[in-house]
Order: structure tokens, then C-alpha cells, then sequence
């Protein structure tokens, strides 16, 4: 049994005038022309924010955005559009530093005001970031009383911040966040004693990036459900024509085991029995519906069918505990996202536990319009898939309590 994780609760700050926070948050939103395009990830952060506000804290922020090189900064990837976002949202100035690795940081914090926070400039523009840089850490860590990760997305990776930082500080004060805390609780929470049935949702384009997940759900799961592109390389393995649709042929003897493991233990694999599908992958393509589970030569797979989306919302509607992980199509065009929209509408109709897995599953029950009408939507794709695996995340193990 894992030990247990420390939360905000547990912080005592006793002892201390308006302590200093480190607050390592996941800001890495989508932007488009240095407009920030969806505030999912920045509205999840202010619980945190704010709850450390009425403490007293001074709080200084920060995270990543994007892949930037390292070497310095980049106008692309800066975090001054989100800052801006977060100064509207709680209503404060957010101070933007670029300079915090100078000397005399720690100075300036110790002054700032009630309605002052700081937002460090995006942590990757450091190469010592991703390396896990102990050095690099200690500068970070240097005036701060309290450490807290509330950046869930990055909890499985041993970044500088999520990690390294967090050592600098005795176990005492480090904690979790208000967003990582409930993540951990529905993540681990729903599978410990999952009622049956239990039914987990596959999609996305590669079998590959899924091993894990599929191999760990063949032993949790009784229903699961494949689709989007890797579901034609289950299909392939099964014997059917599979037309121009993306198969990795490398990959069809790990399907085997995958539906042999499921065989033995009485998974139910549910697989397409139509498609829409089109002779090209392009937008602004033709849909062409295939009324079998088979494809034609001349055409590739985009979305399951209607009658798939039935089967598939059937068995969702009547399950205990849910998963999504994984679009069943092309969902970003119209033309293929009727059978990701199923698979949303079906678990907003679900009763029991709903959880959808972060990543592009997120980004369409949000499209959808449905995000409020499940149980749970995670921030964190690889994270929160990665969790469900039962790996300890090196961003969470830190903030583990001995038993």
C-alpha cells in the first residue's frame, strides 16, 4: 500500500509571517499567436492559488510551456499571455521574472504585497530543467519556506521543479496540491474496489503507446472498448481487410497477447463493426460510411460507425466505473467526431464513476460541451495513464507520507 500522499492540510505554517510558497503549477496551455486558446489548465490552478492567498502566502508560481530549446528564452514560449490570464482571473498583479536565477531573487519576494504574486518565466527555458538538475533546484528552492506541486500533467516526469525542488525541503513542508489531491483520489480511488462492471475506453492512433494500460486493464476491466486508429490493428490481427487504415504491423503479436490475456480472464473486447471512412486523410474529405467491419481497398478508416457508436454507448451507459482514454476518430473535423461524441454523450449518461484520461480525450469531451456532466477529467494524459498503470509517479512519490 502506498504511503500517504500530504495535502494542504497537513502544512502547518505556524511560526512563520506571510511564508513563502513555491507553487509548482501546469500552465502549459495551447496558444495561437500568443493568444492562450483554452484556460482549462489556468482555472484548474486558482483553488490552489487562492486557498494559499487566504493563508497569507506570498506565492511565486511557475511551470513549462511547450518544447522550448533550453538555451534561453524564446518569445514563443513564454508564459507572459498566462500571467495576464491569471492576473484577470484572481484579480492581483502577477510579476512576470525572468531573472530568477540572479542573485538577490529571494530579496525581492520577501517583498512582495498581499495583491502581488510572481509567475517564474517558463521554467524550460533552462536545459537543467528536464535534466533534473540538483544545482539548478537549490536556486529555485532558495527563500521559499513551503513547497507544492499542484502541476498533476508533469507528476511523471522527474523534472528540476517536481522533483529535486521538492527535496529541498523537509517532507514537513511539501505537499500536494487541491487539483494533484483529487486527481490522485479519483485515479487510484476508482479501481481499488471497482464496482462491476468496469469498462475502459480506448482510442487514438497507435497500439504502441498503449501497451501498459492495455496489458494492466485486461486484469481490471470487464468490458473494453477499442477504437479509433489502433482498433484496426486489432482488426487486422482478427482477419479482417482493413482498406488504406493505419495498422503497425509490428504490433499485431502484442495484440495477440493482449486478446488472449483478456480470453483468460473474461474481458469482453469490443471492436467496430462499421466505420465512416474516406480515400484520403484531409479535412475536408468526403465521410463514407461502411456498413461491416471490414473496409474497402481503396479507403482508410476515420470514426467508428453508428452502429458501433450504439454497441459501444450500450455497454458504457450500463457500467459502474468508466475510463476514457483515447478519441474513437478524427474528432478535431466534424465530419469524424459523431463517434467520439457518442462515447461522450453515453458517459454523461452514465450513473456511475466517470473518469475521462486527460490528453485528446479531454480536449473533445471539453469540444463537447460535456466535461461538467462526468465524474471526472483529468489534466494529465501520460500522467494520469501511467497512474492507472500503477506506477508511482516521481512527482508524487516526494510528497508521499511514511505510514
Amino acid at each position: 500500500m502506498a504511503a500517504r500522499l500530504r495535502t494542504l492540510m497537513d502544512l502547518d505554517f505556524s511560526g512563520f509571517n506571510r511564508p513563502v510558497v513555491f507553487l509548482r503549477l501546469d500552465l502549459n496551455v495551447p496558444l495561437k499567436a500568443g493568444v492562450v486558446t483554452d484556460e482549462t489548465r489556468i482555472t484548474a490552478a486558482l483553488p490552489t492559488i487562492n486557498w494559499l492567498l487566504e493563508k497569507g502566502c506570498r506565492v511565486v508560481m511557475c511551470s513549462h510551456l511547450g518544447r522550448p530549446k533550453g538555451d534561453g528564452y524564446e518569445k514563443e514560449f513564454s508564459l507572459s499571455p498566462v500571467g495576464e490570464k491569471l492576473a484577470a482571473h484572481l484579480g492581483k498583479e502577477v510579476l512576470l521574472c525572468g531573472d530568477y536565477l540572479m542573485d538577490g531573487f529571494d530579496r525581492i519576494v520577501q517583498q512582495l504585497a498581499p495583491n502581488q504574486l510572481v509567475l517564474l518565466e517558463n521554467l524550460r527555458f533552462h536545459k537543467q530543467e528536464q535534466k533534473g538538475d540538483k544545482d539548478f533546484a537549490k536556486v529555485l528552492a532558495k527563500g521559499m519556506d513551503f513547497y507544492v506541486n499542484d502541476a498533476f500533467g508533469t507528476c511523471h516526469r522527474a523534472d528540476a521543479s517536481m522533483v529535486a525542488v521538492a527535496e529541498e525541503f523537509p517532507l514537513e513542508r511539501r505537499c500536494a496540491g487541491l487539483l494533484v489531491q483529487k486527481e490522485i483520489d479519483f485515479l487510484e480511488g476508482a479501481f481499488r474496489n471497482p464496482q462491476a462492471p468496469v469498462t475502459a475506453i480506448f482510442g487514438g492512433a497507435k497500439v504502441s503507446d498503449k501497451i501498459a494500460i492495455l496489458q494492466k486493464f485486461t486484469s481490471i476491466a470487464n468490458n473494453m472498448i477499442i477504437g479509433g486508429a489502433m482498433a484496426y490493428t486489432f482488426l487486422r490481427y482478427m482477419g479482417h481487410n482493413v482498406g488504406k487504415s493505419r495498422v503497425e504491423e509490428d504490433k499485431l503479436s502484442l495484440v495477440g497477447e493482449i486478446l488472449r490475456a483478456a480470453e483468460a480472464r473474461k474481458v469482453k473486447i469490443i471492436l467496430p463493426v462499421d466505420h465512416v471512412c474516406a480515400t484520403e486523410f484531409a479535412e475536408g474529405t468526403m465521410p463514407i460510411t461502411c456498413n461491416t467491419a471490414d473496409i474497402p481497398d481503396n479507403l482508410m478508416g476515420l470514426d467508428i460507425g453508428p452502429r458501433s457508436s450504439a454497441i459501444f454507448a450500450d455497454a458504457i451507459r450500463s457500467s459502474k466505473v468508466v475510463v476514457w482514454n483515447g478519441p474513437m476518430g478524427v474528432f478535431e473535423w466534424d465530419a469524424f467526431a459523431t463517434g467520439s461524441r457518442s462515447v461522450a454523450e453515453a458517459l454523461a449518461q452514465c450513473e456511475g464513476s466517470t473518469i475521462v484520461g486527460g490528453g485528446d480525450s479531454a480536449a473533445a469531451i471539453v469540444a463537447f460541451g460535456l466535461a461538467d456532466k462526468v465524474s471526472h477529467v483529468s489534466t494529465g494524459g501520460g500522467a494520469s495513464m501511467e497512474l492507472l498503470e500503477g506506477k508511482e509517479l516521481p512527482g508524487i512519490r516526494v510528497l508521499r507520507a511514511a505510514l
